[in-house]
This record gives C-alpha cells, structure tokens and sequence, in this order.
C-alpha cells in the first residue's frame, strides 16, 4: 500500500547531508514553532513548507508524492502510515534533522 504525504524539514548542522549551519537546539526550537503555526492553521502547511523546509520539495509545498513501505527512513514511514488523512504529526527526528509531516491521502 502506498500513501502520499508532505513533510517540513528543518536539519541542524550535524544531520545527514546538511546544509544548515543550525545548532541541534535551534533546529528543533524551530521545528516547535513551525508545528505550533500549522497545528494553529492547518491551511498554510504548505507555505510554511516552502518557506521554511529545509528539502528539497518545500518548493512543492512539501509535498513527497506517493511512497510504499521501504522507501523512506523508518522513523519517518512509521509516523507518515500511523497518520490518517490531512492529519499533521508531531516533530519527529530522523538522521536528516527533525520533520512534521502531513498525510495527503
């Protein structure tokens, strides 16, 4: 089974493959924000992805398309399938920094 969700991503500078130059701290003070925002108005989720997301897809609003089991780093598929649809997550963390994630369908 496939699902498609979106995601923010703030990284700090000792996650996998960063460009951030972020303390661990920082980064996650800023996540802390970023879901207080969208958990406040649900509607500017991707907008604040595009302004904030540290991936390469927040200039889709962070939108990741459509992904089976496997495909992404555990923490992050395990939140995104526990999701129901339009439901936002907590901040997770993974190697790649911390995310909030959106199930889209």
């Amino acid at each position: 089974k496939s699902i498609s969700a979106s995601h923010i991503l703030i990284m700090y500078k000792d996650s996998q493959s960063s460009r951030s130059e972020l303390s661990k701290e920082d980064a996650f003070e800023k996540i802390k924000k970023l879901h207080k925002e969208v958990t406040n108005d649900p509607n500017r989720f991707a907008d604040l992805a595009v302004n904030n997301s540290d991936c390469s897809s927040a200039s889709s609003g962070g939108a990741l398309g459509s992904f089976g089991k496997g495909m992404m780093v555990k923490e992050f598929e395990d939140s995104a399938f526990s999701l129901k649809k339009n439901q936002i997550s907590d901040p997770i963390e993974t190697a790649f920094g911390f995310h909030i994630i959106k199930r889209d369908d």
